[in-house]
């Protein structure tokens, strides 16, 4: 297929709640079922972009915890919600960390392979409601056939055992995370995120959220100093077959380790919030047609599997696949979202591609943001998009790392 012929997969639109702090009963989003956070979501995207809702050929969506409020397909629950047609189609999957990204790369699979022309993608989780873990023990319910093949540890650890790998201090990592603060602070006071930011509203439709509530202003690395490790107990737990600790079990794999230095604390790890978020994905044949203007194009998606018990080192060579796809290298890309499930992970996936931390994360990331989970890819290519055009830059990467060893990257070129 020739360049001048290939398809193209256009995003028209992307938008997102604020982050609400993940406490019960405490944070912004918390009074609100998931499915009705998304739905708000879902329609604020219909209404912005004045996409007729009949042609929506599917709403694909990423979320982790896929228990309690947030089992039964919350994807399709919400389209109900939202009073959409009954001919959009919902569907929920899960790929951990990476669900929202992943969410959006099906819907770009879906348009470039011909079978869609417009979907909506995104990823919701409401971490008040339905805590990290709801759906599984991890120790518990493990099948033991795996067990005794391969001891994972906890993503602690493995942040952990990266940081001791690479060599990064306390310091650091806590310098990383000041940074993130910081930046997140300039962004709020400087209105960076309000293209794609929306207010939620109660049921009876009083505003309840209209920003984003996890970042601490005003940190200090003073403060974050003190804060204590937070998995140096848990890797000293007793939890493998034979009687080891967690810490041991990832030592016996990365011996040169030595011993690991537990670095991460609750200041320097992502934070735990509500939110949702959304992405209209579109043909260009289609756009055209019903005069859509696309504000960005998808260069390349790509995912990569990595060894699961330091588990998080996957944004570097995903990241690489999807350059070699778009016939780019890191340094043709502008802007870089890397997820900050851990300090350690932004560092060591911009040491290893070479990229000045100037390009990484401008806005501060989910140290200073929150992470919700199923919802974090789409709130990043959102984000990264809003920046693009703020700065007149053309080109992005998404990258997040993902449980069991995987990670994911988007590579957007603004229109």
């Amino acid at each position: 297929m020739s360049a001048s012929s290939a398809k193209e997969a256009l995003i028209i639109d992307a938008v997102r709640t604020p982050r609400g702090r993940g406490k019960a009963g405490k944070g912004g989003l918390s009074s609100l079922h998931p499915q009705v956070i998304l739905a708000q979501a879902l329609n604020h995207l219909a209404n912005r972009s004045g996409v007729n809702k009949d042609d929506v050929e599917d709403v694909v969506i990423g979320c982790v915890t896929q228990a309690k409020e947030q089992g039964a397909n919350v994807a399709r629950n919400a389209v109900l919600y939202a009073d959409w047609p009954l001919s959009a189609t919902g569907v929920t999957l899960n790929r951990f960390c990476g669900s929202g990204a992943q969410a959006v790369n099906f819907a770009v699979m879906g348009v470039l392979s011909g079978q869609q022309d417009l979907v909506v993608a995104g990823g919701v989780e409401s971490m008040s409601r339905v805590p990290m873990g709801s759906d599984v023990e991890w120790i518990d319910a493990d099948n033991m056939a795996l067990r005794k093949k391969l001891q994972m540890v906890p993503q602690g650890i493995s942040a952990d055992l990266i940081a001791t790998l690479e060599g990064f201090t306390r310091d650091d990592v806590d310098r990383f995370a000041l940074a993130s603060q910081h930046k997140a602070e300039i962004a709020q006071k400087e209105g960076r995120f309000a293209k794609s930011l929306f207010t939620v509203t109660s049921l009876d439709g009083k505003p309840l959220l209209d920003k984003d509530e996890h970042p601490r202003a005003g940190t200090t690395i003073e403060a974050l100093t003190k804060l204590e490790p937070a998995f140096a107990g848990m890797g000293a737990a007793k939890l493998g077959l034979n009687g080891e600790s967690l810490d041991e079990l990832a030592l016996a794999k990365y011996p040169e380790a030595k011993a690991i230095q537990h670095v991460h604390t609750a200041g320097n790890s992502s934070g735990i919030v509500d939110g949702a978020a959304v992405v209209l994905v579109a043909s260009s044949e289609y756009a055209k047609a019903h005069g859509l203007k696309a504000r960005a194009r998808v260069r390349a998606v790509a995912t990569w599997g990595a060894e699961p018990v330091i588990m998080l080192t996957a944004p570097a060579p995903a990241s690489e696949k999807a350059l070699k796809k778009a016939g780019m290298v890191a340094k043709d890309i502008d802007l870089w979202e890397i997820n900050e499930a851990f300090a350690a992970i932004p560092l060591q996936t911009a040491r290893k591609l070479s990229i000045d931390l100037d390009r990484v994360n401008v806005n501060g990331g989910a140290i200073a943001l929150g992470h919700p989970l199923g919802a974090t890819g789409a709130c990043l290519i959102g984000t990264a998009l809003d920046e693009l055009e703020r700065t007149n830059k053309s080109t992005a990467l998404i990258t997040l790392c993902i449980g069991g060893g995987m990670g994911i990257a988007t590579i957007i070129e603004r229109v």
